[in-house]
């Protein structure tokens, strides 16, 4: 599948700051970057480093008041669509050394908080037929309600007030999927099907020796997705951080399949 991105974002700063700039799809095995630009205001610095766990990369970017660019790219995605429910969980001595983090609470994900709720609720079912179980019950228990949430909100308010949005609910499914000590990690990407056309934030959990992405919003595919960073939890992947105060003008995004 080919994708067709176009973001344009515009922040007004209220002093010269820097920013990390995280909007670039990765270039990984199962999906190729057949081409891209990215154009930016005039910037005092523009400077690439690697992203968390090797997946994309951010940019350091010093700006003056302004600071607006536009990204551009083609994106072939090849990734086969699985049933995750098949997968085996793996015993946690044989875990790799790097998913180990991703097995811990972080600020948004207080998975410790859950394990009694998790054994509770699915403790019939392991692996992939639990982490299915626990997305189905998301995408049928919560509700998506835009403006529900805000940068604070943790998966343990989300799964209070049974609401959010696709941030929220990739929350809740990483906190609940540590809880069952499976490891979890929250992935920013692009996805076709996505209403309203956004950035989106989904699980990514780690079964059967790989990583795969799983969206409890019921709104995308593995096989239509575009990665373009992982991280413990939003925290970590943020399309744009800003060190200083700063103002949105406008945003868009959009993510298209090639005909």
């Amino acid at each position: 599948m080919i994708l067709k991105l176009n973001v344009k974002l515009h922040y007004r700063l209220s002093a010269p700051m820097d920013l990390l700039l995280q909007i670039e799809a990765a270039d990984l095995a199962d999906q190729q970057v057949r081409s891209a630009e990215i154009w930016t205001s005039d910037v005092a610095y523009f400077s690439r480093v690697a992203a968390d766990d090797g997946i994309g990369e951010r940019i350091w970017i010093r700006s003056e008041w302004d600071f607006s660019c536009t990204y551009i790219a083609e994106i072939a995605v090849d990734r086969p669509a699985l049933d995750i429910s098949a997968l085996p969980q793996a015993p946690l001595h044989l875990l790799p050394g790097e998913t180990i983090k991703h097995l811990m609470p972080s600020r948004y994900c207080p998975s410790d908080q859950f394990q009694a709720f998790v054994d509770a609720e699915f403790g019939d079912l392991a692996g992939g037929a639990r982490i299915a179980a626990m997305r189905d019950w998301i995408e049928s228990t919560f509700s998506y309600v835009p403006g529900s949430s805000h940068a604070q909100t943790t998966a343990l308010d989300s799964f209070v007030q049974r609401q959010g949005v696709c941030r929220d609910f990739a929350h809740v499914l990483v906190t609940l999927a540590r809880a069952s000590s499976i490891p979890a990690r929250f992935a920013s990407v692009y996805a076709p099907d996505v209403t309203p056309q956004d950035f989106h934030a989904v699980a990514e959990v780690y079964l059967a020796g790989s990583w795969h992405l799983i969206d409890p919003t019921g709104m995308a595919d593995a096989d239509t997705m575009a990665r373009i960073g992982v991280g413990s939890d939003a925290s970590s992947v943020a399309f744009l951080t800003g060190f200083g105060s700063m103002e949105l003008v406008n945003q868009s995004v959009s993510v298209t399949r090639q005909a």
